[in-house]
C-alpha cells in the first residue's frame, strides 16, 4: 500500500504536467488557429511533424525509457559501474543512430515531403520541404534527451520530466510570436530551440546534479543485444498508438484543404484528457510495476495494475462524457476567434466528440502495455499494433475519400477500440491473472451509467445556452463569442457536476472520494 499512495502522488505530478503541457499546447493552437485560421499554411505547419515523429519512432525514442528502465534498474542494482557503462553505451549508440538518419532525412527532404502529403499541390509541398528541413533537428536533442529522462525515471524522480513539455511548447509560442519570419516558420524554428532546452539540456542537468552516471565513449555493452530484442519490436512496428496522429495528417491530406488542420485542433483537446488520466497513470504506474517484478513480487505486481485499471477508468468516464457534450463550446472558447470562425468550430466539433470516444480506450491500453512492457515484452503490443495498424489503413483511405476529416476521425476511434481489446484478451490469454481485471468491467458500467445522464443534461445547456444569449443580446455575440461559449461551459460544468455527484452518491458512492455536508 505505501507503494501504491506513492505511485499515486507521482502520478498525480506527471496528471499536472501534463494537464499544464496540453493547456500551453491548446494556447499554441489558439495563436495558429487566430492567425490562420483552418487552412493550407496549417495544414502544412502539420504535417511538417510526420517524418522527424517517424524517425523518433523508428528509434523507439518515445519508448527508450520504456525499453530501458527495466535493464538500468537490474544493472545498477547488481553492479553500478556496470551500469554505468551500459547507459553510456546506450547513449552513445541513440546519439549516433538520430544524427545519421536526421541528416539522411534532412538531405531528402523533398522527397519525403511529397511522400507523406499525397493530397497536397506542388507549392504546399514545396513549402512543407522547407519547414520539415526546419524541424528535422529536433529530434537530435529528443532522443539522448530520453535516455537522460529514463534515468530519471529510474530513480524515481518525475518533477524534471514534468518540465519538459512546458519549456518546449513555451519555446515553439514564443518562436511564433516573436521571430521575424514570414506564415508560421516562426512556430517551426521554435521546435528544435525547444528540444535543445527542455528535452535534452533540463534532464542531462538534473541526470549530472543527482544520479551517479559519468558518460564516455563506449560502443559495446553485452546487455546493447537485449535492449535491442526489447526495442525491435517497437521501431519496426507500427502501432496506431504512435502513429495515429501521423495518420490523421496523411489521410487528412485526402480530404478537403483544412481537414489536416481541424483534425489537429481537435485532437488537441483530446489528448488533454488522454494525457491527464492516461498518459500520467501509464507513465506514474511503471517505474513501481518494474520495481515488484525485480522483487518477483507477482502478488503486488497484479494488485498495482489493478487499482490502475480500476481507478483510471472510474475517474476518465465521466471526465469523457462531459467533454463530449461540451465539445463545440470548447473547441469555441478555445480557437474561435481571428481567422478561425464559427462555421469552423461547427465543423471541428463533431471530430472532436469521435476523437473523444476512445479517451477510456486510451487510458486502458496505455496501462496495460505498461504491464507488458514491465515484464519486458514489447513483442506482443507490436505484433498487435501492427497487424490492426495494416488492417486499419485501406479503410482510413477510403473513410477519407468518402466521409472526408470525420471517415478519418471515425477510423482512429474504431481502430484503437479494436487494438484495446485484442491486448487485453492477450494479456489474459497469455498471463491468465485474472485480477488483473477485477472489476474494471462493472466500474466502467457504473461510471457510463453515472455519466450518461448528467452529459445529457450538460449538452442541453451547451445548445440552449447560445440560443438564448443570440435572442437578447446579439451584439454580444458577434463581438465577443468567446464569453459566451465561457459561460456555457461554466453552465454546463456546475450542471454536470451536480447531476453526477448527487447520482453517485445515490447509486456508487465509492465513484465520488468526498462528502457532502
Amino acid at each position: 500500500m505505501p507503494a501504491v499512495r506513492t505511485m499515486g502522488f507521482a502520478a498525480l505530478i506527471m496528471a499536472g504536467s501534463v494537464f499544464l503541457s496540453r493547456l500551453m499546447g491548446l494556447f499554441r493552437d489558439k495563436v495558429i488557429s487566430w492567425q490562420f485560421g483552418a487552412g493550407s499554411e496549417t495544414d502544412i505547419y502539420f504535417s511538417a511533424f510526420v517524418v522527424p515523429d517517424f524517425i523518433n519512432h523508428l528509434l523507439a525514442g518515445g519508448y527508450l525509457a520504456i525499453t530501458l528502465i527495466p535493464l538500468l534498474s537490474r544493472r545498477f542494482s547488481e553492479d553500478p559501474d556496470d551500469g554505468q557503462r551500459f547507459f553510456s553505451a546506450v547513449f552513445c549508440w541513440a546519439s549516433a543512430g538520430v544524427c545519421l538518419l536526421s541528416a539522411i532525412a534532412w538531405i531528402a527532404a523533398p522527397q519525403l515531403a511529397s511522400a507523406v502529403s499525397p493530397g497536397f499541390t506542388a507549392d504546399q509541398t514545396a513549402r512543407l520541404s522547407t519547414f520539415l528541413r526546419i524541424i528535422l533537428p529536433a529530434q537530435i536533442f529528443f532522443v539522448p534527451g530520453s535516455c537522460f529522462t529514463a534515468l530519471l525515471y529510474m530513480h524515481k524522480q518525475f518533477w524534471v520530466p514534468a518540465l519538459t513539455p512546458l519549456i518546449y511548447n513555451g519555446c515553439i509560442i514564443a518562436g511564433g510570436l516573436f521571430l521575424p519570419f514570414s506564415g508560421m516558420e516562426g512556430f517551426c524554428w521554435g521546435v528544435p530551440v525547444g528540444a535543445a532546452i527542455g528535452a535534452f539540456l533540463l534532464p542531462a542537468a538534473a541526470v549530472f546534479r543527482t544520479c551517479p552516471v559519468h558518460i564516455r565513449l563506449i560502443w559495446y555493452h553485452p546487455l546493447l543485444k537485449k535492449l535491442i530484442l526489447l526495442a525491435l519490436p517497437l521501431m519496426i512496428g507500427i502501432s496506431l498508438t504512435a502513429l495515429d496522429e501521423q495518420f490523421i495528417r496523411i489521410f487528412g491530406s485526402l480530404a478537403d484543404t483544412g481537414s489536416v488542420s481541424e483534425l489537429s485542433y481537435a485532437r488537441r483537446i483530446m489528448l488533454v484528457p488522454v494525457g491527464v488520466v492516461a498518459q500520467a497513470a501509464g507513465v506514474a504506474s511503471f517505474p513501481f510495476l518494474t520495481s515488484l517484478l525485480s522483487k518477483g513480487d507477482e502478488a503486488g505486481f497484479t494488485r498495482t495494475l489493478n487499482k490502475a485499471l480500476c481507478g483510471s477508468a472510474l475517474f476518465v468516464m465521466p471526465l469523457t462524457a462531459y467533454m463530449i457534450a461540451a465539445a463545440e463550446p470548447t473547441l469555441g472558447f478555445l480557437f474561435e476567434g481571428g481567422r478561425f470562425s464559427t462555421h469552423d468550430t461547427a465543423s471541428a466539433a463533431p471530430l472532436l466528440r469521435l476523437f473523444l470516444l476512445a479517451v477510456p480506450l486510451w487510458t486502458i491500453q496505455q496501462i496495460i502495455s505498461r504491464g507488458f512492457y514491465a515484464r519486458q515484452n514489447t513483442l506482443t503490443p507490436a505484433i498487435i499494433g501492427s497487424i490492426v495498424t495494416l488492417f486499419a489503413v485501406p479503410f482510413y483511405i477510403a473513410a477519407a475519400k468518402i466521409q472526408q476529416a470525420s471517415g478519418v476521425a471515425a477510423m482512429t476511434t474504431a481502430a484503437l477500440g479494436l487494438y484495446t481489446v485484442l491486448l487485453c484478451a492477450s494479456w489474459k490469454y497469455r498471463y491468465g491473472t485474472e485480477n488483473t481485471f477485477c472489476g474494471l468491467v462493472q466500474k466502467i458500467a457504473i461510471s457510463f451509467g453515472l455519466s450518461l445522464p448528467a452529459g445529457a443534461i450538460a449538452y442541453a445547456g451547451t445548445r440552449l445556452i447560445p440560443q438564448i444569449a443570440v435572442e437578447n443580446m446579439p451584439l454580444l455575440c458577434q463581438q465577443a463569442p468567446a464569453l459566451i461559449h465561457a459561460f456555457s461551459l461554466g453552465i454546463s460544468s456546475i450542471v454536470f457536476g451536480i447531476v453526477y455527484v448527487i447520482s453517485a452518491r445515490l447509486i456508487y458512492p465509492q465513484a465520488v472520494p468526498f462528502r457532502i455536508r
